[in-house]
């Protein structure tokens, strides 16, 4: 009976969505206070600094010079893992998967099968988006090297936008119904209790009625299908499937294994405004270098599972704005910490940010900026989880704790004490420190050491021009790549403004349980 208990806890606890989701009093405080840990340890550090400046400015000083060491380091181990994610994206581009896939010999698979038994399930859930876009995205199904005749494809359709999907799902269908195994059109269901409405609402509610009307009714085994959960705009690369198959087929457990591809925002990013073009490159590059420390990946945006994993810890959450990677954490916790998430180093490509105008790019690419950053709602759910779950072992809770709650941390601070702290002891630190020999040369060795570090925003502009030699990325006019390295040294100031600034504005709304809803990026093609 304290068995059965015991289980029926473990499941309610996988479907957090906040603290007021808990029954228990003594719970909910335990959850609301780490909701509130990333704003109250971003917002002390930005206090302490301010007082500290003006108390004791010459450990502020001293801290600002090995800050800005710790920051060089850091910029070098990064742009190593760099190098070498996008050395394996390009080598995993030429490598010829699917005839890999035919040596493959079923009986040296953890699953015991063959590839020609393995179906895709490709989830593609829409909104407004306009039908360029989506035949865009079809297009690039198409153009994959694996059987399209397993391949089950999902147009996931919101019933509170019906009267502009319509027309666009009706399209599609008539364009591409006979060009897969399947393709089914599904319309989540508005105002839903408990749900909030956006991506990760409607790809549950596309995935279980693929599961209803195609999957259960054919008895596909849940374990001969991989299920890729992609945004609208996701275009993936010739290659992918045949990829995907492989990785999953030579998994040490692909049912316990997550399959995360690098994605790289430039579809359209010619199109992009400046700042907007710099930013998708930049965030391109994070994800690269992030496929070289799989031990912490974590899934996000565009990923790959098994299918009969994610019946098992039944379904993505319906409550969550970030169900890509909550979605790792139900896994991690259903299967008490054996769980992990394998780097593909094989592209996808999705959209930059692009709106109708200039101003209205810069907005939207802040309320992006945001709603990924609120992610941040990750920690609380992972620490509960950690107290609760007394089976994972307590190295891979620190590790992986660590890891995110600093990479949170370090993305709402790190740029406001890099370019803003060094000044506060020469503001608030008095005449005595004003007059000193230490604040005299703080400027000078700061930005000696932060000019050093620009190698790595060196090493990035080298690597957009690689990106960017590829035929179907190269701009119109030469001109274009001379301003698109004017706006890499601009990207410093971007760090405050689109990186730094909304993920406090996110960790401040948890902090204040000001909760946000899903916001759907505006998808515009301008040419």
């Amino acid at each position: 009976m304290k068995k059965n208990h015991n289980l029926k806890n473990k499941k309610d606890n996988l479907k957090i969505g906040v603290a007021s989701d808990l029954k228990d009093p003594k719970d909910r405080i335990v959850y609301r206070f780490f909701e509130m840990l990333p704003g109250l340890l971003s917002w002390s550090v930005f206090f302490l600094a301010i007082f500290f400046s003006w108390w004791k400015p010459v450990w502020v000083a001293v801290f600002v010079i090995f800050f800005a060491i710790y920051w060089f380091f850091r910029t070098i181990y990064f742009s190593f893992h760099l190098a070498s994610g996008y050395k394996k994206m390009r080598d995993y581009e030429k490598n010829n998967w699917l005839e890999g896939l035919k040596k493959l010999k079923a009986e040296s698979c953890k699953l015991k099968t063959s590839w020609e038994k393995i179906y895709h399930l490709i989830i593609l859930p829409m909104y407004k988006e306009p039908l360029e876009i989506i035949e865009e995205t079809f297009g690039a199904l198409l153009a994959t090297d694996y059987p399209k005749e397993k391949m089950i494809v999902v147009l996931a359709c919101e019933e509170s936008a019906r009267e502009f999907a319509e027309k666009v799902a009706r399209e599609i269908k008539k364009k591409f119904a006979k060009k897969f195994f399947k393709l089914l059109v599904t319309w989540h269901p508005a105002n839903l209790p408990g749900e909030i409405p956006g991506h990760g609402s409607n790809d549950a509610w596309a995935t279980k009625k693929a599961k209803e009307l195609i999957i259960d009714p054919l008895k596909i085994p849940y374990e001969n299908i991989i299920v890729s959960s992609f945004d609208i705009d996701t275009r993936v690369f010739p290659k992918y499937f045949s990829c995907l198959t492989w990785h999953y087929l030579t998994a040490s457990n692909p049912l316990r294994t997550s399959f995360q591809p690098v994605p790289l925002y430039l579809n359209n990013v010619w199109e992009a405004p400046l700042f907007s073009r710099v930013f998708s490159f930049s965030s391109s590059f994070w994800h690269t270098l992030n496929q070289e420390r799989p031990e912490k990946l974590i899934t996000f945006s565009s990923h790959s599972m098994a299918f009969k994993t994610l019946v098992e810890v039944g379904f993505k959450q319906t409550n969550v704005v970030s169900d890509d990677s909550r979605i790792f954490w139900q896994c991690f916790f259903q299967y008490d910490g054996d769980y992990q998430v394998q780097p593909l180093y094989y592209p996808v490509s999705m959209d930059a940010n692009v709106a109708q105008n200039v101003f209205k790019t810069a907005i939207n690419i802040y309320k992006q900026q945001r709603r990924w950053a609120y992610g941040v709602g990750e920690i609380p759910y992972f620490l509960f989880g950690f107290l609760k779950n007394k089976k994972i072992p307590l190295k891979k809770k620190i590790s992986l704790g660590f890891e995110i709650i600093e990479s949170h941390f370090s993305w709402a601070t790190a740029p406001f004490l890099i370019f803003l702290l060094g000044w506060f002891p020469l503001i608030l630190g008095g005449p005595k420190f004003s007059q000193s020999v230490l604040s005299y040369n703080l400027p000078k060795i700061t930005s000696q050491i932060l000019t050093v570090s620009m190698i790595g925003l060196v090493f990035s502009t080298y690597l957009s021009f690689l990106l960017l030699s590829s035929p179907n990325l190269r701009p119109k006019k030469k001109w274009q790549y001379l301003f698109f390295i004017f706006g890499w040294l601009l990207f410093p100031l971007m760090m405050i403004f689109f990186s730094a600034l909304p993920a406090l504005d996110a960790q401040t709304r948890w902090l204040l349980g000001k909760y946000m809803g899903f916001w759907p990026t505006e998808k515009v093609r301008k040419s």
